[in-house]
């Protein structure tokens, strides 16, 4: 009798020899098209690390209905409105699951941190939570907190009536406040506010915290909004620094390993939550690291356009993009408009 071997008759997709080996870098695609599919009309919100940003800034360009409840004000002193277009309120990059769910309970009432305001050392106040978002700052405490609570106001409305969620996982590390576990974007002392290591601890979040805060997370959202539909990513940029007693390299590895671990846990737990594989395509041996720059850190335009063209290719059957949607030279021109707070930490 012949004992059927069960990896004879798989999808070619299954071997590393077919599908990736073989085929050219810029081929490479370990998506699948029947996981979601992506309209022209949905109200479509993102947040995460750095590499939330492109992805909002390919979905604006190509047409599709990026979703913004909050958006950055007029201001006269020549500020590049495009350096926050790229979020759908106000909050700045989100590193952490923590950041997150945290997010979510602030904006319904569930949470109010101790701290309010962070002083910079021009005399002015920045919101701890988003302490780079007011290039200006503000005059007062209290203009700290009004400003807050509007915006607090368009997160509620953004999740409470958003159709799809493509939230990008970016750091396992963190700074929280040791009395009452608030989770700060940055730690104090880089953009306001005073470093004090008897308040401000440092964390790295281990998977089961992680995945339990995104399931919490997803639970929550779903309370508010029962059709919203979650698409996870992971970064593929390396941490720019890490405040654990050992080397970035190996630091880097265990937080974008756990943060792998920690989309698949939730995919896996909860309906219409997805998994788009962007840190995968960037940093598979097929590209041999031509997909980041000179630095080993950001991604190059080719890399983009890579993930871009593959995540496009979610459209409803029928659509097309845009002429020039993945021009090269436009992005290039683009690149200094991504906002990275993690780089204020590579002094």
């Amino acid at each position: 009798m012949t004992v059927q071997n069960p990896y004879a008759n798989l999808p070619a997709e299954r071997y590393w020899r077919r599908a990736v080996a073989s085929v050219p870098p810029f081929m490479l695609d370990p998506t699948r098209r029947e996981s979601f599919r992506l309209s022209r009309t949905e109200r479509i919100a993102t947040a995460g690390s750095c590499f939330a940003q492109e992805v909002a800034r390919v979905i604006r360009r190509a047409g599709f209905n990026f979703y913004a409840t909050e958006t950055p004000p007029e201001r006269g002193d020549g500020a590049d409105p495009e350096l926050e277009a790229n979020f759908s309120a106000r909050y700045g990059n989100i590193y952490t699951t923590r950041q997150l769910i945290q997010l979510f309970d602030r904006a319904f009432g569930h949470f109010q941190p101790l701290a309010t305001a962070w002083r910079r050392e021009d005399g002015r106040f920045v919101d701890p939570f988003r302490p780079r978002m007011e290039p200006d700052g503000y005059a007062s405490e209290a203009e700290v907190v009004a400003a807050r609570d509007g915006h607090l106001a368009c997160v509620r409305a953004m999740f409470e009536t958003l159709d799809t969620f493509i939230f990008t996982l970016g750091l396992t590390e963190g700074w929280r406040d040791a009395r009452d576990g608030a989770a700060f974007q940055m730690p104090p002392g880089v953009a306001g506010g005073e470093w004090d290591p008897s308040i401000h601890v440092w964390a790295n979040a281990g998977v089961g915290e992680m995945t339990a805060d995104m399931l919490g997370f997803v639970d929550r959202l779903r309370g508010v909004n029962p059709r919203a539909r979650i698409i996870l990513t992971v970064s593929p940029v390396p941490i720019a620094a890490t405040y654990s007693d050992r080397h970035v390299l190996v630091s880097n590895a265990y937080s974008k390993s756990a943060l792998r671990v920690v989309a698949d846990e939730v995919v896996a737990a909860r309906p219409d939550t997805f998994y788009f594989p962007a840190y995968e395509v960037v940093t598979s041996p097929a590209t041999a690291g031509r997909y980041y720059s000179d630095n080993l850190r950001a991604v190059t335009e080719a890399g983009k356009q890579h993930v871009m063209r593959l995540f496009m290719s979610h459209l409803e059957d029928g659509a097309a993009l845009p002429s020039g949607a993945f021009d090269a030279r436009f992005e290039s021109e683009q690149v200094a408009t991504v906002i990275c707070d993690e780089e204020l930490l590579d002094g």
